[in-house]
């Protein structure tokens, strides 16, 4: 399940994670990099936000959807 944007938890992001779905596979990875950039340079705009309680603070991780990847023009 989704989280909403959360400004207080991402101040205490120290770790990001960005899964792909398997519809990805053939994706190239330097354009898996950018796409990943740009989702988590905008965090607020994602449709499958996640944070995830770390020891030292939390992980955003963040799922990427179809939404997201025609969002970002590719």
């Amino acid at each position: 399940m989704a989280d909403p944007f959360d400004p207080y938890r991402e101040a205490l992001v120290m770790e990001t994670e960005t899964i792909w779905p398997a519809e990805y596979a053939d994706l190239p990875a330097a354009e898996k990099v950018t796409l990943e950039g740009k989702l988590h340079a905008d965090p607020a705009a994602c449709s499958n936000l996640v944070y995830v309680r770390t020891h030292t603070g939390f992980c955003r991780q963040i799922t990427v959807t179809p939404a997201d990847v025609e969002r970002l023009g590719s």
